[in-house]
């Protein structure tokens, strides 16, 4: 008997205020830029692309863009995180702690 899969979307399972902001601190972890962006896309389609659109001044087709961009800019960056309700914060790393 073959197994059987399902396709498996992160958005689903973002609920609350706290998943989405464990999901983007994990991500910012890994230090990669690429999965920062994808993160970023996943979450506004998470909150609903449409408003998320609306707080941020972007369109929806360019906020779904930006995880295929090579190189948005730190300001599309913060708008998009702030009107998903969310922050940069800076830690010490656990390499450089001391």
């Amino acid at each position: 008997m073959p197994l059987e899969t399902v396709p498996y979307d992160t958005a689903e399972h973002l609920k609350t205020d706290e998943d989405v902001a464990l999901y983007i601190e994990a991500v910012l972890e890994e230090g990669d830029p690429v999965l920062l962006r994808e993160a970023i896309g996943i979450v506004a389609r998470a909150r609903g692309m449409t408003q998320a659109a609306r707080e941020t001044g972007l369109t929806s087709e360019r906020l779904s863009a930006l995880s295929e961009e090579e190189n948005p800019g730190f300001d599309t960056i913060f708008r998009v995180l702030k009107a998903l309700g969310l922050q940069l914060t800076v830690k010490p790393s656990v390499e450089n702690a001391r």
